[in-house]
């Protein structure tokens, strides 16, 4: 499968972003998962183009992260049973899934897997006290995880757990100290075991 960034850099219009996606559903089989990401990408898709290419049967699923609740809620309210909406922003990963997302493509279940997946499962199992709870406790470490430019902290994350070396490709350089101590604190907050992995 694909994950499909929205174009970025010449902001086009939303003809032009359905234009897009329409030409690689047309030409490629593989299913594709559509990823709205305006902050970084400087324009957003919005729900009604979201809705029209929701008519491509190898459009199954939109990564969202435009950070609009309204947003996602016009995509399921109109074409919840066509795509599938999967958070891409840990903040709202809860509040979507009570709205009727399917999950998260996150940044923090990298270094915290089992908080996170305990979380997801609790909505998906309408517990929706416990997932409430697990959401409040996370959000200190989804946080650390954007107090620089990702992917430069949840990479230095997985450095501190051991899993990987501390290479950032330029333009990102390596954080700064005081990103690393919140780093480590958020760390020692989030209840990390060694069964985590």
């Amino acid at each position: 499968g694909l994950l499909l960034v929205c174009p970025y850099y010449n902001k086009p219009s939303q003809e032009g972003i359905y234009q897009h996606y329409k030409t690689l559903a047309s030409e490629v089989a593989l299913p594709q998962v559509l990823y709205n990401v305006p902050g970084r990408t400087g324009v957003n898709m919005t729900a009604a183009t979201t809705v029209r290419l929701a008519e491509f049967d190898n459009i199954v699923a939109i990564k969202e992260a435009s950070g609009s609740l309204t947003q996602v809620s016009e995509i399921l309210a109109r074409a919840g049973d066509r795509i599938d909406v999967v958070s891409g922003d840990d903040f709202l990963t809860f509040p979507m899934m009570c709205c009727g997302g399917k999950g998260v493509i996150s940044v923090s279940a990298n270094a915290i897997p089992r908080q996170v997946k305990e979380m997801v499962e609790a909505v998906s199992n309408a517990d929706y006290a416990l997932a409430r709870r697990r959401h409040l406790e996370l959000l200190e470490f989804h946080t650390a995880m954007f107090i620089e430019s990702n992917p430069v902290p949840v990479k230095t994350t997985m450095h501190l757990l051991g899993f990987c070396e501390p290479v950032f490709r330029p333009p990102l350089g390596p954080p700064e100290d005081r990103t690393v101590a919140i780093l480590r604190e958020a760390l020692k907050n989030a209840d990390l075991s060694g069964s985590d992995r």
